[in-house]
């Protein structure tokens, strides 16, 4: 989201609801879900944005707050090593308890304890760590849709999430490739717009020419790749990649199933026909980096990312750059538990720019940085090719 307005209130109704309204076409059952390590069930998402007003901003800022439950820190702790012990991440799923409902009274306990706060004179630190919560959980939305969507998309019958969502079957147009010339570039964030610690630390740097492609990778020509047996030639995979294609047997992308000749996706709508001029979706980076050797080209790093963003549009899948996630430089860790947002998981990731169709508005600005593991696939994830 973008800096507050003169209404911080209403944004913190707002961003609370929708997170809500994400949730509402789930049956009890979904909300308890999780069929591995990365996806968290949706209950314990809105448990832990809940939990994050509350430990950082109700007990240190409203006097006279209490606690709604002293357990809840254990359970809905993510991974603040600065505060203790927590529920281990691979054990979200067993939280039987609290319930769904447990978790909803919890969510309108701290609302209308946030309302008291909205009363006060807030500003200084307060306010910083009220917009860093409204943003956080707009991470956690995002995390949210595409968590569900494994949850039903691995369900083997396949449920419809939404049966009128229609935002992954959009066209990309025909890729043109845009050239950008040597020069010095300047990458990171700028201005008094909100922006996370890993974006600041705006430095130069120097790119050789390239060219970089206007649209991303689309469906059809993902699968080419596929069938003429880009998932069976190591010649075009990472060391680390082929290794993952031979342990997983992986054969397509993420949610493309192979039905009697024909191939379709699991979307949030449900099982359809796979759409041949959408970008692809749900790639690693092992994919997306073999694809790119497949067709001849490779991925750009995050700074020519950047540096080319103003000549093409983004937001449909989070592209996968060739730069590993590392800090710029000046990069600091910020003291007490709050520092332990970003800076710790600077290792062994691969940065993503662009934002996804399941990205908060604000969110898809050209200097965010995400960032996982080389080999996760569950997010809306996709490919733009440079040269």
């Amino acid at each position: 989201m973008e800096t507050l307005t003169d209404n911080p209130a209403l944004e913190y109704a707002n961003v609370r609801s929708r997170s809500e309204a994400i949730c509402k076409p789930l049956l009890t059952e979904d909300y308890v879900v999780q069929p591995v390590a990365d996806v968290s069930p949706p209950k314990w998402h809105l448990g832990h944005t809940t939990w994050f007003f509350e430990r950082f901003l109700l007990r240190d800022f409203l006097p006279g707050y209490r606690v709604y439950d002293p357990q809840y820190e254990y359970v809905f702790n993510s991974y603040y090593e600065s505060i203790g012990a927590r529920v281990i991440r691979t054990d979200r799923g067993n939280l039987t308890r609290p319930s769904v409902d447990d978790v909803y009274q919890y969510r309108s306990h701290v609302d209308t304890a946030m309302a008291e706060l909205g009363n006060l004179p807030m500003e200084g630190r307060a306010r910083e760590i009220f917009e860093l919560g409204l943003n956080h959980e707009q991470q956690h939305q995002e995390l949210l849709l595409t968590d569900i969507k494994y949850i039903l998309g691995h369900n083997p019958l396949f449920p419809p999430y939404d049966t009128e969502n229609s935002i992954e079957l959009s066209h990309a147009p025909t890729a043109t490739a845009i050239a950008i010339d040597e020069g010095i570039y300047a990458i990171g964030h700028s201005g008094d717009g909100f922006c996370f610690d890993n974006e600041l630390g705006r430095h130069r740097v120097f790119l050789e020419p390239y060219t970089i492609q206007s649209e991303l990778v689309t469906n059809r020509e993902y699968l080419e790749f596929v069938t003429s047996g880009g998932y069976r030639d190591f010649r075009f995979w990472l060391a680390e990649g082929w290794d993952w294609v031979k342990s997983t047997a992986a054969t397509a992308p993420m949610y493309w199933h192979h039905i009697e000749g024909n191939w379709h996706q699991y979307t949030l709508g449900g099982l359809k026909p796979l759409p041949l001029e959408a970008p692809v979706s749900h790639v690693n980076y092992y994919e997306a980096s073999a694809f790119a050797a497949w067709k001849g080209k490779r991925l750009p790093t995050e700074f020519e990312w950047e540096a080319a963003s103003a000549h093409f549009n983004w937001g449909q899948r989070w592209e996968w750059t060739a730069s590993a996630y590392l800090p710029y430089p000046g990069f600091s860790t910020a003291p007490g538990a709050l520092g332990e947002y970003n800076g710790k998981f600077m290792v062994n990731q691969m940065v993503l720019r662009g934002g996804s169709i399941a990205t908060p508005h604000g969110h898809t600005r050209n200097t965010y940085r995400n960032f996982f593991h080389p080999h996760l696939r569950w997010q809306f994830t996709g490919i733009r090719l440079a040269g």
